[in-house]
């Protein structure tokens, strides 16, 4: 499509929304951008849209759907806006196409994409999927949702930029998947479904039917990569246990390549006798040793080998695969270390927001721990029974925070796990945890919760803990002349 001269409008003009607006402009695009904030909330983006020359009404998102400069030829939602608002109803009784940032990036790109969806594990997997193709020598660009450290490209760009030759590694939210049409990434991963975002989504298996659109577009030239031992990833590879919401089948035709740590697969990748084992096409390579694998975690080891998969898929060759795992470093807030003091690591693990994301972290460390727990539930049907199990059998003490702690607190204590304290900062939280963690545990931050009502988001709520556990260690270092 032609993009030149035509209207579209987007609604947000926060990361994504711009980068659609920077990508269109170029484009030749007539954009028109809408966000709830005031011009002075605005600021920087208020600034860059000026110098786009974009159209911008700022204080609401009520879009003028036929302007006097004519009707909108597209209508693009940023992620996280409500699909509820009236303004979506209007627009398709207008006949307005909406459509997401990443269809609208797969509209535009002359790269192959290979986008990464699941509940947990997204950003890891991405990444280090980027980084086996760099490995390869290949053009790479790391995109999507992904926003760890210097890494924070949205899809749209880099489908603007990315040659033909060049390959596209996108992280993709549910939000994302809400508005797609014709998206048909050429490997698309479903890592796993767990219970998440129940504030937004009324069941589980609606929140399973969203993530598996991702799916939805692909043909007999594209690859499926799938858990193999998630129930509702491996319901879509092969059995289905019935559910009324869950799609049954993948598209007809779609290459499947599953991935499993406990057991062999088909065509995939498995662990066998301590190796990283890809089978594809009737062929077999042992790409490395688990153990070369740095990152903690049963749940990184999947997150490896679902990477090992839309690699292979793609031509990289094994010896490129084994060099990004061995160089792979843990992502920033994911089981990130932070300092050592007095013989105690300090780790940020503060994107873990959900029950699931918590109890597999937590299982992730062999050593005894304090951990830094809580924040704002995500809805009212998450069972933190699981973490109240978790903390029984790893932890020497927990520390709860945030507004809804005591849904933890609860857990815990039918668990029969009543070393809790309290704390109304992550400072307190920190310096309680210090009092009790002795030489060789480990101090963890893995909330379990979403962050919002004592941070900006996680990313802030890591940034936090980091600044307060360095500067107990300068301290330290200062006292003992180590500084």
């Amino acid at each position: 499509m032609d993009y030149s001269g035509k209207r579209i409008a987007v609604i947000g003009m926060a990361r994504t929304g711009m980068a659609v607006a920077r990508a269109m402009r170029e484009l030749g695009a007539h954009v028109v951008l809408y966000d709830k904030k005031s011009e002075p909330e605005l600021g920087d983006a208020l600034a860059e849209a000026n110098a786009l020359g974009a159209e911008v009404h700022p204080g609401t998102n009520n879009v003028v759907l036929d302007s006097f400069q004519g009707p909108l030829d597209l209508l693009v939602p940023s992620p996280g806006v409500p699909a509820t608002l009236p303004v979506f109803a209007e627009a398709q009784r207008h006949g307005v196409e909406i459509v997401s940032e990443i269809e609208l990036a797969y509209r535009i790109a002359k790269a192959p994409i290979i986008a990464i969806t699941g509940t947990n594990g997204k950003t890891t997997t991405t990444i280090l999927t980027g980084r086996m193709f760099e490995a390869d020598g290949r053009e790479t660009y790391i995109a999507g949702n992904v926003a760890a450290g210097e890494i924070e490209l949205p899809l749209v760009l880099a489908a603007h930029r990315a040659s033909a030759d060049a390959v596209i590694v996108a992280e993709i939210s549910t939000f994302q998947l809400e508005w797609i049409s014709h998206f048909r990434p050429k490997v698309a991963m479903l890592l796993n479904v767990t219970s998440d975002h129940r504030d937004r989504h009324a069941t589980v298996e609606e929140y399973a039917a969203l993530k598996a659109r991702i799916f939805e577009n692909q043909t007999a030239d594209d690859f499926a990569v799938l858990n193999a031992e998630n129930p509702f990833t491996a319901s879509l590879a092969g059995t289905c246990f019935g559910e009324k919401n869950l799609p049954k089948h993948l598209p007809a035709g779609v290459r499947v390549m599953t991935f499993a740590r406990k057991s062999e697969v088909e065509q995939g990748a498995f662990v066998r006798g301590g190796e990283i084992v890809v089978r594809f096409e009737g062929r077999e390579a042992a790409v490395c040793r688990r153990a070369d694998l740095r990152l903690r975690g049963e749940h990184n080891l999947e997150n490896a080998l679902a990477a090992c998969c839309a690699a292979t898929a793609l031509g990289v060759r094994p010896a490129s695969i084994a060099r990004a795992i061995r160089e792979m470093e843990p992502v920033e807030h994911r089981l990130e270390p932070v300092a050592t003091i007095d013989g105690v690591d300090y780790i940020n693990n503060s994107m873990c927001t959900n029950v699931d994301a918590a109890v597999r972290s937590i299982e992730a460390i062999d050593e005894p721990q304090v951990v830094i727990l809580g924040g704002k539930a995500k809805g009212d049907c998450e069972d933190f029974g699981p973490v109240g199990e978790v903390l029984r059998r790893k932890a020497r003490h927990a520390i709860l925070i945030g507004a809804d702690r005591d849904v933890i607190r609860a857990a815990a204590e039918r668990a029969g796990f009543a070393a809790l304290s309290d704390a109304d900062t992550m400072r307190e939280a920190v310096e309680i945890a210090r009092e009790i963690a002795q030489p060789g545990d480990v101090v963890v931050l893995s909330p379990g919760m979403a962050s919002f009502g004592m941070f900006d988001d996680f990313q802030h709520r890591g940034r936090v803990f980091k600044e307060v556990v360095r500067g107990l260690a300068l301290s330290e270092a200062e006292r003992t002349g180590n500084g």
